[in-house]
């Protein structure tokens, strides 16, 4: 079920096992400026969750912002027929069965631009992540690049996040940078990251971060410096 996190600003959670690892993954929804939602990194479709987005305003944008986050795409398509999809460079390839799948871009949708900054990161092309500022709420809008796993988990769960790094603390995974292909290139993704102001990170797994947001980003970009 969604659940607020500040004016014009939702999440929804879904808890799941891949490969036995019990795991969840988020939705991040916005009401844009014009009225319309914009769904990050899409979830199952339940009654429920569909009753709920449909109090908040008509789904517009269906994003799905790297080439990892869309197994929930097409369900999220379905039951939104009318909404535009938008997914990482690439995710075309990868999902032929999506039809109408628009790829996103360097500079924000003008749709949305009025609502969101955005970078692509470059240097990790197994991913090609974006990520957003929306300025109304000073949130950054994460998925894979950090993480941040807290609170009680299954033990299997707790030592995965244990060994890539991000257990109790918001970091970019052991995983993620075994990925890097372009050091400096992230790098400089890092530092326009950075140049936004954001008071608070929503990744798409486990934690939102609502204190010293901005140090902590900083803190964990720090491995791809030099």
């Amino acid at each position: 079920m969604l659940q607020a996190i500040a004016p014009d600003l939702w999440h929804a959670q879904h808890r799941f096992k891949v490969n036995g690892l019990a795991a969840s993954s988020r939705m991040t929804v916005v009401r844009l400026a014009d009225g319309r939602l914009w769904l990050h990194s899409p979830v199952p479709m339940t009654p429920a969750l569909r009753e709920q987005l449909a109090t908040l305003g008509e789904v517009g944008h269906i994003v799905a912002p790297n080439k990892m986050h869309h197994l929930f795409l097409s369900d999220c398509a379905a039951a939104f027929p009318d909404a535009q999809l938008f997914g990482a460079p690439g995710l075309a390839r990868k999902r032929p069965d999506v039809a109408g799948l628009r790829t996103l871009g360097h500079a924000p949708q003008a749709d949305w631009a009025q609502d969101f900054d955005q970078v692509f990161v470059r240097g990790i092309p197994v991913t090609h992540e974006t990520v957003w500022f929306h300025r109304a709420s000073r949130t950054l809008i994460l998925t894979d690049l950090c993480q941040l796993w807290e609170g009680e988990l299954p033990l299997s769960a707790r030592a995965y996040a244990t060994l890539t790094g991000v257990r109790k603390r918001l970091a970019v995974p052991h995983t993620v940078r075994l990925m890097v292909k372009d050091r400096a290139a992230v790098a400089d993704s890092a530092r326009q990251i950075l140049a936004w102001p954001f008071e608070r990170v929503i990744m798409a797994h486990n934690a939102i971060v609502e204190r010293d947001a901005h140090a902590a980003v900083t803190r964990a970009f720090a491995v791809f410096a030099g």
